[in-house]
């Protein structure tokens, strides 16, 4: 089935591409557009987008929740339409007929492409369902969560924080390596749908509601095949395991040695002058992970605010690939999305041999990880995860937690 499937969407790509004409032709109108993408299962994860013409120059806003994400790399030919993503190595190759598109996703990794079947339709601003029945149940609060795999072995516990205004709802789902950021989608009688679309994953949960506060029958579908259950209860006590916790020096005395290349090609380590009596943040990070994104983007207007007090950020990229140029390419689009000052070191391992990059550490457990160094090179904190803006006051509450932190150690 899979196979089957990879195949027709690879014709169906070939055809996209060779229908071109000079000119383009179909009409892409601005306003509210109704995307979806279509699982191995048939599964529709759907997203909303927004589309603003100016002078035939387009630029696509993805919505999910209170996030616009903005995608203005987009090509006419003809009947086609190309959508590159400005992160994460994806793009979307359609055909527009009749205000409608039909079209592939394709997700390129590091060894292989993946290809989920994408369709859009004008003037649609709903997102799950047209006609939604009013729904009794409130989904408002802190759930404990549960996701279990489908062959049953594997088990993550999670955190849902739901925010519902009439039969919208909005919220994410908080693990101990980070957040699902931002999710959309309603309640629709007794039932819970919730998805969200960023160019670098396609997420859908749905569950049913309960009258005594569960979520039962939850299914979580993640790009073209995965799929897991999940089950939740209303719990305003639910907590994660301790995100200081899960990732530390083996030997409490050890400090954090490595020397990796800038994305010139300049060997750099943290015994260079350039950190010395200085309190450094470093990121470890990957162009293709969301939630390093999501970090990426505070670390940028934080550097700017405390490089001046004898603050350094350095992010340590581990891409899915180890040919430099290629990590480089990528690094530059990061820096160029989120405007970023401070520099960015190519590992040049991927993101699957991290811990053997850093052999100080336990392990690497999550992307991102920050870590926090004091002035005397010594190691303050390591935080696995991140909770993004989509987290709300988790975000806020972290970042508060942080700069305090950080203001301490500047004083010290």
């Amino acid at each position: 089935m899979k196979k089957i499937s990879l195949i027709l969407n690879t014709i169906l790509l070939g055809i996209i591409l060779l229908s071109a004409c000079d000119k383009p032709s179909g009409k892409f109108s601005a306003g509210i557009w109704r995307g979806a993408l279509i699982t191995e299962t048939g599964v529709e994860i759907p997203f909303n987008f927004e589309v603003k013409d100016s002078a035939e120059n387009h630029t696509i806003y993805i919505i999910n929740g209170e996030e616009r994400f903005k995608v203005d790399e987009i090509t006419r030919v003809g009947d086609s339409i190309h959508i590159r993503m400005p992160l994460f190595d994806s793009e979307i190759n359609g055909v527009i007929l009749d205000e409608k598109i039909t079209g592939v996703w394709t997700k390129h990794l590091a060894d292989k492409d993946v290809e989920m079947t994408f369709y859009a339709k004008a003037n649609a601003n709903w997102r799950i369902s047209e006609n939604v029945v009013e729904s009794r149940f409130k989904v408002n609060g802190r759930w404990k969560t549960t996701f279990i795999s489908e062959d049953g072995k594997d088990t993550t516990q999670a955190i849902g924080e739901f925010v519902q205004n009439k039969s919208k709802v909005t919220g994410t789902f908080l693990t101990t390596t980070g957040d699902y950021r931002y999710l959309e989608g309603v309640i629709d009688a007794n039932k819970l749908s919730l998805s969200t679309f960023d160019g670098a994953n396609a997420y859908l949960f749905t569950a049913t509601v309960n009258a005594d506060s569960t979520l039962t029958d939850g299914k979580f579908y993640a790009g073209f095949s995965h799929v897991e259950n999940f089950s939740a209860k209303l719990d305003s006590t639910a907590t994660l395991p301790d995100a200081y916790s899960l990732t530390y020096l083996k030997d409490k005395n050890a400090k954090i040695d490595f020397t990796f290349k800038d994305l010139n090609g300049k060997a750099v380590s943290l015994s260079d002058s350039k950190f010395k009596g200085k309190v450094v943040v470093l990121q470890i990070l990957g162009s293709w992970c969301p939630n390093c994104m999501d970090e990426t983007a505070y670390l940028a207007g934080f550097y700017e605010r405390y490089k001046s007090k004898g603050v350094e950020v350095l992010g340590l990229a581990y891409e899915r690939t180890k040919d430099f140029e290629k990590s480089k390419a990528n690094i530059e689009n990061v820096e160029r999305r989120f405007n970023t000052s401070y520099p960015f070191l190519i590992t040049g391992f991927t993101n699957k041999e991290a811990s053997q990059s850093l052999p100080m550490l336990n392990k690497v457990m999550a992307f991102p990880t920050l870590i926090v160094i004091d002035k005397n090179g010594d190691v303050n904190n390591i935080h696995t995860g991140f909770n993004g803006p989509g987290t709300g006051k988790y975000y806020l509450e972290f970042t508060h937690e942080f700069e305090t932190l950080i203001d301490q150690l500047v004083k010290s």
